[in-house]
């Protein structure tokens, strides 16, 4: 066994792939960390691909006149001549007073 250890060439390679695994600028310890930051990142890319596509269906809806009209309804209580709207608020979505 202390045979093997006398071995020059099996020494500089044991030096060298313990430098090349964690001390090197290319080591394998930041490899990993790279690899886990790209898959971060594609994770973020297709939460945003997602979001894109449902706002891009979101102005198509818009971009009718139903649509429009729904959304100025919704949004901004807006009403067409000689309609009337009524806004119905429940109790828990009112600020209480308590100033008595």
């Amino acid at each position: 066994m202390l045979k093997y250890f006398k071995n020059i060439f099996l020494i500089i390679f044991t030096i060298f792939a313990i430098w090349m695994l964690f001390f090197d600028a290319n080591s394998l310890l930041i490899h990993n960390e790279l690899n886990n930051d790209i898959n971060d990142l594609e994770d973020e890319k297709d939460f945003y691909l997602k979001e894109i596509e449902k706002d891009n269906k979101e102005l198509e809806k818009l971009s009718t006149d139903e649509g429009l009209e729904k959304f100025a309804r919704e949004a901004y209580y807006m009403k067409r001549d000689k309609e009337e709207i009524y806004i119905i608020e429940y109790e828990d979505s009112l600020k209480n007073n308590t100033d008595d």
